[in-house]
């Protein structure tokens, strides 16, 4: 690593590509501390989508928060009525994107999508890993070792920052959730919801292999209550208010419905105030592993050691099929791969 006269390393400009999803996103916060530590006071910015962009606002490591909005802009170009404001938004980002001439641009993503973003920013050291997916090392000019695939993805974001020249890695980042987390212990209390202990539920997952049974997760919650006398709060996005009503309807006691009522920073503060994060291989169990939650992650399809909540205080129930992990989104016989961890699984799991 070069130096400046005094001995201290110079001052970068960064730019680092993550765009998705919510559980990626947080899981490379390390990686960007570990960066900051190496180039202290280099400006870093941070090219999001628009799903994961919440997690970053007002985040003291990052200098600007760059939000594609990708999908958003797909869906206007298909319209003649919005095609012209999708193109020029689309026209808007790519000028903030080059705006800035880099010292150092990171893909951490590794898709086709996001090594077109590097490509095309102005960037003397175009950094990732060699061999990605969707010949998105094609944009690189500086390649990593293929990374194993069964390393956590954690440890290999932080690779690219030992890469760099970082000798102070860590598996904790900063989550700037204070106001939130204020927020939060306000309404739990205007709520009479400070009873102890407090289980966060978060039932929903994008693939339907990882889903775990609504009626299981109805029966975990009254007994939960009835023998831990536990205080059940359900969490998810707006969309998947109507499950967890469905579920609360199976129950015979009083849970609380918070689907789409908290924002990514309010759900890392409320699962940072709980007892204990139930949920499935979901973002938001990264989100509750990061901001120090207790989490309790049910997987089925996919490899709790490559993308499960890091670190040894966290519990992972799974069926341990033989065919599992299978990556699969969809599966004709998926009930026995969730379907199979039974609630007695998973109560006997529960550290309370």
């Amino acid at each position: 690593m070069d130096y400046d006269g005094r001995g201290h390393p110079p001052m970068k400009k960064i730019l680092i590509i993550k765009l998705s999803a919510i559980g990626d996103v947080v899981q490379a916060l390390p990686a960007l501390e570990a960066i900051k530590r190496t180039f202290p006071g280099s400006s870093v910015t941070w090219v999001v989508e628009e799903a994961a962009a919440g997690i970053l606002e007002g985040h003291p490591q990052i200098d600007t928060v760059l939000v594609s909005g990708r999908r958003s802009w797909i869906r206007m170009l298909k319209h003649p009525r919005t095609f012209r404001d999708g193109f020029l938004k689309i026209v808007a980002f790519l000028r903030a994107l080059r705006a800035t001439r880099y010292d150092i641009a990171i893909d951490l993503q590794g898709l086709f999508k996001s090594g077109v973003l590097i490509g095309l920013a102005r960037a003397d050291r175009k950094i990732g890993f060699a061999r990605s997916r969707e010949l998105s090392s094609f944009f690189l000019n500086e390649r990593l070792p293929a990374y194993d695939k069964n390393k956590h993805a954690l440890e290999r974001y932080l690779d690219v920052a030992r890469y760099l020249g970082a000798r102070e890695v860590s598996s904790s980042c900063t989550l700037p959730i204070g106001r939130e987390r204020s927020a939060i212990e306000q309404r739990l209390s205007g709520a009479g919801l400070k009873r102890k202990p407090l289980i966060v539920m978060n039932p929903v997952a994008r693939w339907e292999t990882k889903l775990w049974p609504e009626l299981n997760f109805a029966v975990l919650a009254d007994r939960l209550i009835a023998e831990k006398q536990a205080t059940i709060i359900f969490t998810g996005s707006g969309a998947d208010r109507a499950t967890v009503s469905r579920i609360l309807n199976m129950m015979k006691e009083h849970a609380e419905n918070w689907a789409g009522e908290t924002t990514l920073k309010e759900l890392a503060a409320l699962a940072s105030l709980a007892d204990l994060f139930v949920t499935t291989d979901t973002g938001p169990m990264h989100l509750a592993a990061a901001a120090d939650g207790k989490v309790l992650a049910l997987f089925g399809p996919t490899a709790p050691w490559r993308t499960g909540p890091y670190g040894p205080s966290h519990i992972v129930v799974r069926a341990g099929l033989e065919c599992s992990p299978c990556f699969k989104r969809k599966c004709n016989d998926a009930i026995r791969c969730m379907g199979m961890i039974s609630v007695d699984d998973v109560m006997r799991k529960v550290p309370l």
